[in-house]
């Protein structure tokens, strides 16, 4: 039986020692084993997966540790997150996401993901930008529920960058708020809250640290896309979660009959196809 995500943690396990750890939170049974699997061959050292109910995994799988905890939950990401960064040593990496989400980083498929994290650590780098590339099923009636992994699609244009302001209204150093996608082409059907592409989604355990609803953290430097010298590396998420949605969502799905359209293109699963367009930046790795 899967333990509670608070019991695990409680418990400070060895695996929880050392990272780079992974937290995915499996909102439903789609594309479980294949998101567990991109994971792993990234090389992460635990991938913790948390599921309302036991997750039905066909093989056992080293280094994933299925856990119960309620994802479905408003803001579940919240709570998820920052028990974890307060239960693993301070400067552990983590990354979160979401099942039928696979993380993408430069030159992924010949470097594990321990080798980049330590590039970005010397370059005295606490956090790691992540654009959510939205992922869709070309055809609707044959994948009702948008997803389809060997035919996945994604838009090659339509990305753009706006200005992020605090409270006051002034512009935030190194900060923006990105768009695209089929957050983009179909803003109606979102709230203005969830319509950024932007995650930071790999970062580094610290006493205090707080992720907010809005995937942005409490500590403002670990919100910036790079440091004030140069360039950094940023990672991509190519994701069906936003695809799913539309199609599960009744205020959508019977309006919307494809997600196809001119700038649609063949999503081929490598890092260089997403550096290519721009949509990740490899800063002065090489």
């Amino acid at each position: 039986m899967s333990a509670s995500l608070r019991n695990y943690l409680a418990a400070r396990p060895e695996e929880l020692k050392a990272g780079p750890i992974a937290v995915i939170l499996f909102e439903d049974e789609v594309e479980v084993a294949s998101t567990l699997d991109h994971a792993l061959r990234a090389g992460f050292r635990t991938v913790l997966a948390l599921s309302p109910e036991p997750l039905a995994l066909e093989i056992p799988r080293e280094r994933v540790q299925p856990l119960i905890f309620d994802t479905r939950r408003p803001d579940a990401h919240v709570n998820a997150v920052n028990a974890v960064n307060d239960a693993v040593p301070p400067g552990t990496w983590l990354y979160y996401g979401y099942n039928a989400e696979y993380l993408f980083y430069p030159f992924s498929e010949q470097r594990r993901v321990g080798e980049m994290l330590a590039f970005h650590t010397e370059e005295r780098r606490a956090s790691m930008l992540a654009y959510v590339v939205d992922l869709y099923a070309p055809d609707l009636r044959q994948f009702p529920d948008a997803v389809s992994v060997e035919h996945a699609m994604f838009d090659r244009t339509g990305y753009y960058a706006l200005g992020r302001k605090d409270a006051d209204g002034l512009l935030l150093d190194r900060q923006l708020d990105f768009h695209g996608g089929l957050r983009w082409r179909f803003e109606e059907y979102l709230p203005e809250d969830r319509r950024r592409i932007d995650r930071i989604a790999l970062f580094r355990a610290r006493a205090g640290l707080r992720l907010l609803s809005d995937h942005r953290f409490n500590v403002e430097e670990y919100n910036t896309y790079s440091c004030p010298w140069h360039h950094n590396l940023t990672a991509a998420i190519a994701s069906f979660r936003v695809a799913k949605a539309l199609m599960r969502n009744p205020g959508s799905r019977d309006e919307i009959a494809s997600f196809v359209c001119r700038n649609s293109h063949e999503f081929r699963w490598n890092a260089q196809q997403l550096m290519d367009l721009g949509l990740m930046e490899p800063g002065q790795w090489f």
